[in-house]
This record gives C-alpha cells, sequence and structure tokens, in this order.
C-alpha cells in the first residue's frame, strides 16, 4: 500500500522534532553560516530516521516522490528538513527517477540552496550519475551551467564528475573549466582545484598537463590540484 507524499512529508517532520537537541542547533547553524535554523539533530541519526520513514511510507510513482522532495524543500522551517529532501532524491526506492526528467528539480535546488553543504551532495551523487548515464542528453546542460550567472550551477558543473575516476568525460571537465578559470570567486576556485586532484588519482598525467596549459589558474587552485600528485613524486 502506497501513502500520500503529505504522510510522508508529515512524519519526516514530526521524526526531526522528536530527534530535535536545541543545544547542539545553534553550533550548527553558526558553522554553517545559516540564516534557515537547525533543529540540532546529527546526520547519521537524521539520515537513520529518513531512510527508515522512507520504507514506512512507500510513494506511488514519480510525482509522489517530486511532491514530498518539494514540500521539504520550499516549506523547510529547518535546515535538517532540506537535507532530508535531498536523501529522498537519492533513496534507492526511487532511483529510477533520478533521470534527465529529474535535472529540473536538482537545478532548482541547487540554485535556491546555494550553499556548498546543498550543492556538493546534488552535483556529486546526484548529478554525477544522471549525466554518466545518458551524456548525450546531459552534457548540454553541463555546458550551459558551467557559463551561468548562477554560481552554484557554475560549481555543480565543475565538481559533477567527481568520483567518476575512469569514466570521467575529460572533454567536458576541460571545457567547463575553461569556462569558469577566469572566475575570482573562491569556490569555483576551489572546486576546481578540487575536480583536478580527484581526476588526478586516475589520470595525474592529464592534470600536470591541463595545470601547465593554463597559467591563469589561480595559485589556491594549482595548489589544490597538484597536491596529491606532489606528495606521490616526493
Amino acid at each position: 500500500m502506497t501513502t500520500s507524499h503529505r504522510a510522508l512529508v508529515e512524519a519526516i517532520r514530526a521524526g526531526l522534532e522528536r530527534l530535535a537537541d536545541p543545544s547542539k542547533a545553534p553550533a550548527m547553524q553558526r558553522y554553517m553560516k545559516s540564516s534557515m535554523p537547525y533543529r540540532g539533530v546529527p546526520t547519521p541519526e537524521r539520515r537513520r530516521l529518513v531512510r527508515t520513514l522512507i520504507a514506512g511510507h512507500p510513494l506511488s510513482g514519480e510525482s509522489a516522490w517530486r511532491g514530498a522532495t518539494c514540500a521539504l524543500w520550499r516549506r523547510a522551517s529547518f535546515r535538517e528538513e532540506r537535507y532530508a529532501a535531498i536523501d529522498l532524491t537519492g533513496d534507492r526506492r526511487y532511483a529510477r527517477h533520478l533521470n534527465t526528467g529529474a535535472l529540473d528539480l536538482i537545478e532548482e535546488l541547487i540554485v535556491t540552496g546555494a550553499w556548498w553543504d546543498y550543492v556538493d551532495e546534488l552535483a556529486i551523487r546526484r548529478v554525477g550519475p544522471i549525466l554518466r548515464a545518458d551524456r548525450a542528453v546531459v552534457t548540454p546542460t553541463i555546458r550551459r551551467w558551467s557559463r551561468d550567472d548562477d554560481l552554484w550551477l557554475r560549481r555543480s558543473a565543475v565538481i559533477c564528475q567527481i568520483g567518476s575516476r575512469a569514466g570521467t568525460d575529460v572533454e567536458l571537465l576541460g571545457d567547463v573549466m575553461r569556462s569558469t578559470v577566469d572566475d575570482s570567486d573562491f569556490f569555483i576556485r576551489k572546486g576546481i582545484g578540487w575536480a583536478l586532484r580527484e581526476h588526478g588519482k586516475t589520470d595525474p598525467a592529464w592534470v600536470v598537463a591541463f595545470v601547465a596549459s593554463h597559467p591563469e589558474l589561480s595559485p589556491l587552485t594549482r595548489r589544490e590540484a597538484l597536491r596529491l600528485i606532489a606528495e606521490e613524486a616526493r
């Protein structure tokens, strides 16, 4: 038997309230520099709760999955509710819905979330698998994001292939980095360095060549990109 998405949303909100620890919430909010308050629920406890409640409140299909995700995200009063929405987008029971048709939803979460704790999870663990599953359809979207006015879409374009290893599309990786190489924002510079460092675990020669051929890379980016390769060379 399936339940409405509202029942799942209400159960998650009530569960987070039960687990709330007001003594932890202010420090969590300060650390994340968040305008939205926290309940004070640690990540492992939240994930266990959400997994249990998703299992106990099966959704009828893609529309209900989207509805629950959007309700948790758009009407969130506490940051953990948005984390729960991200958890739901990656739950294995609904993996079939995490496809090219979900890119508009993921883009909304990235743009409205607009901070690294949301964006990095969405880019690497949601956008990345969608890209690897359907490169022909998704690649134009990633190229568009890399040139977008929105900082967090640009960062997502840069880091979404982290974890792809030998499956990395290096042509796309190089193109999105060239689109953002002159960006002065810390999160873009750090993101480029991170993506290069991770790809260097698979193809260090490509990373060294890319860095050498782009002297305009910031010192921060170069340092991040070559750190592991330099350590290996010692």
